[in-house]
This record gives C-alpha cells, structure tokens and sequence, in this order.
C-alpha cells in the first residue's frame, strides 16, 4: 500500500500538468495571485482535503444513494459556473468576498496567516471541481472505494494523489505571484476575465469538450504522464505456473475456419509452439472487447512459433449455425484457426464456465497459465514471451501495444436476458409493455411492444435478430429520440454510446417480429 501511495503521489504531481487539468488551472492561478502571502498554501489545504473527501467520501454517499455516477462532474460544473458569476459581477464578488471573511477563523497570529483561511474555504470548493479530472489511479481508487470497505490504505492513496497535484499547483502558484504582481493595479479586470474563463470552461465541459480534448492530447503525451504506474505493472508479472496439467484435447467439435483445408489441429500436431486457448461466442460483448488484443498477440508472434485457437461455444442456438459463425470471423478479421464447439465438448474437456477464457500451453502441451474475463493484457503477453523463450524462440523488439474498448468502471447494471429461463428482474427495472411472445432463450415483439430499462452505464449492448427480413427498432434515451436501427443479423447491436457512464432511461420501440435475447453495458 505504501508503494501505491508513492505512485499516486507522482501520478497526482502528473496529473497537475497534464491536459487533464486545464478546467482548474486559470482558477487556481487566478486565486493565489490575490490576497494575502498564505492565500496560496490556503488554497492547496483546501484543495487537498476537499478532493480526498470527494474521491472516497463522496463516492459512498453516491453508491450508497443509488445517484447517477457522473454526478461530482454535474458538481464540477455548478461550482464553476457559480464562481465565475460571482467574479464577472463585482458587486457579487464583493459579497461573496466579505461572507467569506466572516465565516473564516481568526486566528491569533491574524497578519501572519493573512488570506491563509479565505484562500482555505476557495480550495475546499476547487477541490470539487478537480476531483472529476483525475487521472488512472484516481479512477482505481474511486472503483476499489465504492465496491468494497472502507480502510485507511485507501484513504492514504487518495490523499497522496491529492498532495502531489497541490505540491505542483502550489508552485505554480508562486510562480504565478512574481509575473502578476505588476498587474495588481489592475486586479478588478483581472478577476472579472477569470470570471469569465470559469464560465466559458464550464460550458465546454458541459459539452464535454474537455474529455474530448483530454482523449486527443492524451495519445501524444509522454507514458509517464499518461500511465505513471506501467513500469510498476510491467514489473509484477505472474510467472507461469510450472504445470497446471496436460491440456486436453480439442474434441467433439463440428466445423474448423481458417485452417488448411478446414481440417481440425489437434494438440500432438502443435508439439513445440507455445499454444493459446481462447473459448468465446460471437455475441458476447467481453468476447469482442479482447479481440484486438488476440489478433495483435497472433500477428505479432505468430512467426515466432504462437498458435491462438478460437473455441466457439455457443451461448444462443443461433450461434450453432456455421453460416454465421462465419460471418463474425470476417467481420471481426479473425486470421487465426476457430473450432465450433457447439455441443460444450471442448468446453467440458477443460471444465471451462466463462466467456471469455484463455489458457496458455507450453511447448509440452502443458497448461500453464489461465485467465478468465476482460483485461490482464499485459500480464498474458509477458506469459506469451516467457514460454516462447522456453521453447527456444525468445521474440525479439518491443511488446503490442493494442488498443481496444474497454467498459466504463462506473457501470453498475448487469447482464440482463429477456428469455424466460434466466434470473427473474428487479421490479422496476425491466418492463414489457404491450404483446411479447417469451421463450427460454428470447422474447418477440408483437403489434405496439415496448421494452423500458433503468441502467447505469455508458454503453448499452443489445443481442438482436430479425427472422426473414429486415426489421427496424426505435431507441428512446430519457425520453428523447435517440437512434433509429435496421435488424437483420441476429448479432450484438449498439444501443446506446455516451460520452460518460450515468443513469438513464431506455425505451425500445421495434417493430413486430424482432427477436431480442441478452442486454449486456460497458
């Protein structure tokens, strides 16, 4: 825990430079060019204290209240938009000004301190306004916070972000002092353009402008500001383990795609290469999340002796037909081999139960390495390159660097099927409205069906298929007209695609005949 408060420290100091921060900066450097010698070790107390209170106290009050996920951004927005009111209107500001002289302590040693506390109560509310910029590991602690208990582990993490982002904007500060003290003279137009500054930031993140310019700058920045903790992950990899037992064999599959005249690979033919297993379903959101990871791991060492055989296991009966298994491998452009499993034999052979999972074969045919689910990039190629090694093919140059969708760590609502064998829903928060014709595994619109959702995400899946022809779907967001969808192949269908993760109200409109099976969110 100390080490990761260590890299949260240097990740917050990153952050304070970065774009991330730019909302904050003009505000922060307005604020402690005025008033007293202290106003700026003021304003950084503040920031530091509010901003840890924000990321992990404030998230509970959320979690706990069941409020939407982006609500300390709408929080962000009102401080800003408030703020720079005030400072545009002087007679406002003045007010304001003196409120806030009032309710600060006075201390004994008042001249000393001057404009410590006013400068205080200025970082406690900027601190709000920081908090929703922050940078990966701010993102980790928020989601580690809000899902498991409280411990003074993860309240030192939030803190030491918070301290490293003060320490810099500190010395901004200061510097900022030296250059503006000529213009104090001047200091009632300089306060309204900050006023001004904050308004205009506001309404740029409310149309999310910052992310977008964040998501741009971000790509061209130095590692180090992006990711501050990725030596540290590169350095605390698993090692393989020395056996996990002798893998099984593909069996009781059906067709193969993209090997040698369609014929089926068995383990004893790919003795000597290093052997990555992958059971996934063409429609599963988690699948296709990974799929530029795999297809950057078999473009890049595949010469060097990696096999990656895709095991098909369907979920849904129309994921047994080879037409359109087919048809997913083109469209996703698999290159590696992919075995239909459609009778769950493979999938038994190695006792599997998730989509996706993968395990890793030695040049033995040992398992040695498994991973199940979304993520653990990283950790899988460095497994790749060891075995590799150990069968005497050690890949040379750099590692991939894919880049993939990932799913918002502010999502909450989970899996939902709309057949009839699944796990009954919420009251509430599933509704079928008008005729819907339900069987185990799908439901079917009839004349006037509607379909309404309550969900916490930023992305919003929807498994479809529409049986003879193409049929069209209406998605209504929070009321509002939202995007209109043509159905023909039974697939995953994109519903919804925001900007952020947040809570919101989904109505679906489709047209009778249109078959609907499993709402999955990221």
């Amino acid at each position: 825990m100390v080490l990761l408060a260590l890299f949260a420290l240097v990740a917050g100091a990153a952050t304070a430079v970065s774009p991330c921060v730019l909302p904050v900066l003009p505000v922060v450097l307005a604020a402690g060019t005025t008033g007293g010698r202290r106003r700026p070790l003021g304003i950084v107390t503040g920031i530091t204290l509010s901003f840890t209170f924000a990321t992990v106290a404030l998230v509970y009050v959320i979690d706990a209240l069941g409020l939407p996920g982006d609500l300390l951004r709408t929080i962000a927005i009102v401080v800003l938009l408030v703020f720079g009111a005030t400072l545009i209107v002087p007679a406002a500001s003045a007010r304001v000004e003196a409120l806030l002289t009032r309710l600060a302590p006075r201390p004994a040693q008042a001249k000393d301190d001057a404009g410590f506390w006013s400068g205080l109560l200025v970082g406690l509310s900027l601190g709000l306004v920081y908090a929703p910029c922050a940078g990966p590991i701010l993102a980790g602690v928020i989601t580690v916070s809000a899902s498991q208990s409280f411990t003074a582990g993860r309240l030192l993490v939030a803190f030491a972000y918070a301290l490293g982002s003060a320490i810099v904007l500190y010395g901004l500060m200061l510097g900022g002092r030296r250059i503006t003290r000529p213009l104090s003279r001047h200091s009632g137009r300089f306060q309204m353009a900050t006023g001004v500054v904050m308004v205009v930031m506001a309404m740029a993140m409310l149309g999310d402008l910052d992310t977008r310019f964040q998501t741009a700058i971000a790509s061209h920045l130095p590692g180090v500001l992006v990711d501050p903790t990725a030596k540290l992950e590169k350095s605390v990899v698993r090692m393989p383990h020395p056996s996990l037992g002798q893998a099984p064999d593909f069996t009781g599959t059906q067709r193969w795609f993209n090997t040698p005249g369609g014929r089926p690979l068995h383990l004893a033919q790919l003795r000597g290469h290093v052997v990555l297993v992958d059971f996934w379903t063409y429609t599963c959101i988690n699948c296709i999340r990974t799929l530029p990871y795999l297809k950057a791991l078999d473009q890049r060492y595949r010469d060097n002796g990696l096999v990656i055989v895709g095991v098909h296991t369907p979920e849904f009966p129309f994921e047994r037909d080879a037409g359109n298994v087919e048809r997913a491998i083109k469209q996703n452009g698999i290159r590696y081999p992919v075995a239909q499993d459609n009778k769950y034999a493979t999938w038994d052979a190695y006792g599997n139960q998730y989509w996706p999972a993968e395990y890793l074969i030695d040049a033995k045919g040992r398992v040695r390495f498994t991973h199940f689910g979304e993520g653990g990039y990283k950790e899988k190629e460095h497994v790749v390159r060891q075995l590799l090694a150990e069968a005497g093919h050690a890949p040379r140059g750099a590692m991939t660097n894919p880049h993939g969708q990932v799913a918002d760590p502010l999502t909450s609502t989970p899996e939902t099927y709309l057949g009839t064998s699944r796990t009954p829903h919420p009251p509430g928060y599933l509704s079928f409205i008008g005729p819907w014709h339900r069987e185990p595994d799908d439901a079917e619109s009839g004349p006037g069906s509607r379909l309404r959702l309550q969900f916490t995400a930023r992305r919003v899946f929807l498994v479809l298929g529409s049986p003879g022809r193409t049929r069209s779907l209406d998605v209504i967001l929070d009321g509002k007209p939202y995007r209109h969808l043509l159905v023909e192949q039974q697939r995953l269908y994109t519903l919804v695609d925001l900007p952020r993760a947040g809570t919101h109200q989904l109505e679906l409109r489709p047209e009778p005949g249109i078959q609907g099976y499993a709402f999955t969110f990221g």
